[in-house]
């Protein structure tokens, strides 16, 4: 098989998951293209592209001729409002204009969103029909850019990603070795997935749309295990051998949901760590992926 038929792929903003999903598809003969700022963190497989998602022209390493595949899943760099729109609005609107520069018509689109698009916080289950009605700027701004993938003309699917952990992603740890405190009752569920697993379940659906299976405009990226927080920090207690607790209470969390992943598994994606305890274990054993 020659270079030219394998299919291709454009990871624009390509850090964590993007360099772990590149790293994937490469592994399956699928020619991967990362867009960043600074190349030379791109992983070797990644063929490297230098831009600026605030540019609005294209810029001159982008490839030229077909583009099978594209994934947005840039994060924005300045955590206002400002920053959100430059990064995600304006960014995938940047991206779509050089899309058309190069007379490139993907067969996919995947916009990597995020749970924050949800306002529930009773503990309620919630899923992709679920009412999308957030109140905080970054949330609506992420639903904002979730309509422009929608209707740029390219069939797309949004993934709503939530409480991604993963190597060089230990907050959690770090508050619970420092006597993390969190109420249980009444119980503040978060929603949790694996760095690898978020590449494993973009990897999932484009390799299911290749195969021409037809594709949802919205998925849930999330483990299997919507856990309480409490049960969470009193599991990495015990792995941790951690003793004391802080004297305060610590929670920051003002949200508390459950987010479940069957539209994604009836699709046939599993998690690779189905629980924050495989995911969390295979961090203390200092496993990378």
């Amino acid at each position: 098989m020659s270079k030219s038929t394998f299919p291709s792929l454009m990871i624009v903003g390509c850090g964590d998951v993007g360099s772990r999903l590149g790293r994937q598809l490469a592994a399956r003969d699928w020619r991967v293209h990362g867009l960043r700022r600074h190349i030379a963190a791109l992983p070797l497989e990644v063929l490297p592209v230098a831009g600026d998602l605030g540019q609005l022209e294209c810029p001159d390493s982008w490839p030229i001729g077909p583009l099978d595949y594209l994934v947005y899943c840039a994060a924005a760099t300045q955590h206002d409002e400002a920053g959100y729109r430059a990064a995600y609005v304006e960014g995938l609107r940047n991206t779509l204009g050089w899309l058309q520069q190069r007379g490139q018509t993907p067969k996919r689109l995947l916009f990597v969103s995020s749970s924050g698009v949800y306002a529930q916080k009773d503990g309620e289950w919630i899923d992709e029909t679920s009412p999308a009605e957030a109140q905080s700027y970054s949330g609506s701004v992420m639903l904002e850019a979730e309509q422009v993938a929608l209707q740029s003309g390219i069939p797309a699917s949004v993934v709503r990603l939530t409480g991604i952990y993963g190597p060089g992603r230990e907050w959690l740890l770090k508050q619970v070795r420092e006597g993390y405190r969190v109420a249980s009752e009444p119980p503040l569920y978060a929603n949790r997935i694996h760095a690898e697993d978020c590449a494993g379940l973009l990897a999932h659906l484009l390799e299911s749309d290749r195969s021409g299976v037809a594709l949802e405009a919205c998925y849930l990226g999330v483990d299997n295990d919507p856990a309480a927080l409490h049960e969470v920090v009193g599991w990495l207690r015990e792995q941790l051998g951690v003793s004391q607790w802080s004297e305060e209470q610590t929670v920051r969390r003002a949200g508390s949901k459950r987010c479940s992943n069957a539209r994604a598994r009836a699709l046939g994606w599993e998690p690779r760590y189905p629980s924050f305890r495989e995911g969390y274990a295979a961090i203390l054993a200092g496993k990378q992926d």
